[in-house]
């Protein structure tokens, strides 16, 4: 289009996003295929927001702070490279997410 706005070719999936881009919002890409998220399965809705899906607990971790411990776990997500992982709070995710945390209580 110019020499400081782009116009892309974006996939039929991604019909509604207006393609002509600023440059300052586009960034250098050296193409890693493993860094790629499949498109199948990934369920966009029409304002072209996805729901992330956790798919695993990979570490917990207990920070203390003055009065307080605050828990954490490493969640793995759906469609996301185990470096992708994020940490969030183990209370919030317990609350959203119960599948997730196997029971450690004993029955007798």
């Amino acid at each position: 289009m110019g020499k400081i706005a782009y116009e892309l070719d974006l996939p039929n999936e991604l019909v509604l996003v207006h393609p002509v881009f600023h440059v300052s919002m586009l960034k250098k890409y050296i193409g890693d295929p493993s860094t790629i998220v499949p498109l199948e399965g990934l369920e966009v809705k029409e304002n072209l927001a996805y729901e992330e899906v956790p798919i695993e607990i990979l570490d917990r971790q207990v920070k203390r702070l003055r009065n307080k411990k605050v828990a954490s776990v490493k969640v793995l997500w759906r469609n996301h490279l185990v470096e992708g992982a994020t940490w969030k709070a183990e209370a919030n995710m317990k609350s959203q997410y119960p599948h997730l945390f196997p029971s450690t209580s004993i029955q007798a």
